[in-house]
């Protein structure tokens, strides 16, 4: 299986994103990839939360999922749209942080909602309050492809190994981090938390990123790392995308999945204990 990751440099305005990601995914395509991923916030990327709410949709009418729905049908792959901010009906008004699993008949094979709110203070002039726009989602998600069972999760997750574990013992073979990571976390923990990720399951690790300055209208914006990753199921890194919006490729084969997981099969070796 090909794979493409599509690293992308988005603006606060999905109407002017749009075009460069229905491209890049062409790309993708007419590299030979049959999967194809998008990063975190594939419509926009803003921390004005009035901005967000004028220019986010509903997951119905939303023009980005609805036209690389269709780039999947056209061109008959399967499409992980790494997220989408969109409006919910939450009684407190706050969005969803969407991953999209598109099939090649252009249908929502699997969505999910991202757990883990990236609310943290990374410098005295960055700090970030996810939560206070964003309400968390409450349910892993496995999805069945013909590629392979594939555990759905994004950015700030990989932080949290517990859910990635999970994720492999309830069978996945290949698990998706989309992301919009920090460039200065992201100079430090990217690369090794999602070779981690990959070790301690034994799965192939996606993880399309947003990468650059992302400007915003009132003057603002902010820095993502970029570095696309495709991580093999022994720890090996298959494809790093740099830091310039395009397309990175890698060619996957499952039989490294069992056979990195016979060789190390610590995923049948939890053990119960008391404490701390």
């Amino acid at each position: 299986m090909r794979v493409g990751l599509v690293q992308l440099n988005v603006s606060d305005d999905p109407a002017a994103n749009l075009p460069e990601t229905v491209a890049l995914v062409r790309a993708a395509v007419a590299g030979g990839a049959g999967f194809v991923l998008t990063p975190e916030c594939t419509n926009a990327l803003s921390s004005n939360r009035a901005k967000q709410r004028e220019v986010l949709r509903h997951e119905s009418d939303d023009p980005t999922l609805a036209a690389l729905r269709d780039e999947a049908a056209r061109a008959g792959i399967w499409l992980l749209i790494g997220s989408l901010g969109v409006l919910t009906d939450d009684a407190d008004g706050r969005f969803a942080n969407r991953s999209f699993l598109i099939g090649p008949d252009g249908a929502i094979a699997a969505r999910y909602d991202k757990i883990h709110m990236f609310d943290v203070n990374v410098s005295e002039t960055e700090v970030y309050r996810e939560s206070s726009g964003y309400r968390p989602g409450g349910q892993a998600v496995l999805a069945e492809t013909p590629y392979g069972r594939v555990g759905m999760t994004v950015c700030y997750d990989v932080r949290f190994a517990h859910l990635y574990r999970r994720l492999a013992q309830a069978g996945a073979e290949i698990i998706t981090v989309p992301a919009a990571f920090n460039h200065i976390t992201g100079a430090a923990h990217w690369e090794i938390l999602l070779r981690a990720r990959a070790i301690e399951t034994g799965c192939y690790v996606l993880a399309p990123a947003q990468t650059g300055f992302h400007p915003e209208k009132d003057g603002k914006g902010r820095r993502t790392h970029g570095h696309s990753l495709v991580i093999a199921p022994w720890g090996e890194v298959l494809s790093d995308a740099g830091a310039e919006p395009g397309v990175t490729f890698a060619d996957l084969d499952l039989a490294e999945v069992a056979k990195a997981r016979d060789r190390v099969p610590s995923l049948s070796h939890d053990r119960m204990f008391d404490g701390p």
